[in-house]
């Protein structure tokens, strides 16, 4: 009875999440994290524009609220909007607007859309990107068109916890083309680098205790150039002067 009663709430988050899916595909929307709490439901919606998503003087917000209610029976719904700096970085909303565009401009432009979105990816700081069109693309028989760049794990711990991955499929005459997204962002560290000490202790110190030890170690290497340059031997000037 117990798994039931887990089970029941799985379903019931990912009904909630396929809501939100679909209600904020407007605005940008990313993911959700759904936490319960003694107090009631608290739900976090991260977005790269969160004016649309809270809407005019909270509306938006107000019907979902008032739509998980009735839907789901909850007694308490609490929820909160956080800003994505850099949408370009997040999988899901790139696989957003690759589908967008697709629905727009249609599937004969599938190519320059790729492209365009993996340099902008790139870009913006990513550590590798990977695009993948499947459907009846260009042609009438099912391929699946990839574009990739820079470093990307396929397998493994780094794989699985640090690569993001966003999902979404485009409806068109012909049929629906999924488009899968993978990203690895620029700011992870991967098992098998290799880091000096020097490094791991900039990483542990304050801003301003790094800046002091930059400037040591531009201090030291100009001495080092200094002294190389004194040890340098010098060119004889010719005694001889040319006559007039």
């Amino acid at each position: 009875m117990i798994e039931r009663k887990f089970i029941e709430e799985k379903m019931n988050e990912l009904n909630m999440k396929n809501y939100l899916k679909k209600a904020l595909s407007n605005a940008e929307y990313s993911h959700a994290d759904i936490q319960r709490t003694p107090l009631g439901t608290r739900i976090v919606i991260y977005s790269s524009k969160p004016g649309m998503v809270v809407g005019r003087n909270g509306e938006n917000i107000i019907n979902i609220q008032n739509y998980l209610k009735k839907k789901f029976g909850l007694d308490k719904v609490r929820i909160e909007v956080k800003e994505i700096k850099n949408p370009f970085i997040d999988a899901q909303i790139m696989a957003n607007k690759i589908a967008y565009q697709i629905e727009t401009l249609g599937v004969a432009r599938f190519k320059a859309i790729g492209h365009k979105t993996l340099y902008k990816i790139m870009e913006s700081g990513a550590r590798g990107t990977e695009i993948i069109i499947a459907g009846l693309v260009p042609g009438k028989r099912a391929k699946s068109w990839r574009f990739f760049a820079g470093y990307l794990p396929k397998c493994g711990d780094p794989s699985d916890t640090e690569v993001l991955e966003g999902r979404k499929n485009a409806e068109i005459k012909l049929g629906t083309i999924g488009i899968t997204v993978r990203i690895l962002p620029g700011d992870v560290r991967m098992p098998d680098e290799v880091r000096f000490r020097t490094e791991l202790k900039t990483e542990n110190q304050n801003p301003e205790e790094k800046k002091e030890v930059v400037a040591e170690e531009k201090q030291e290497e100009k001495k080092e150039k200094s002294s190389k340059e004194e040890m340098k031997p010098k060119k004889k000037k010719s005694d001889n002067k040319k006559e007039e």
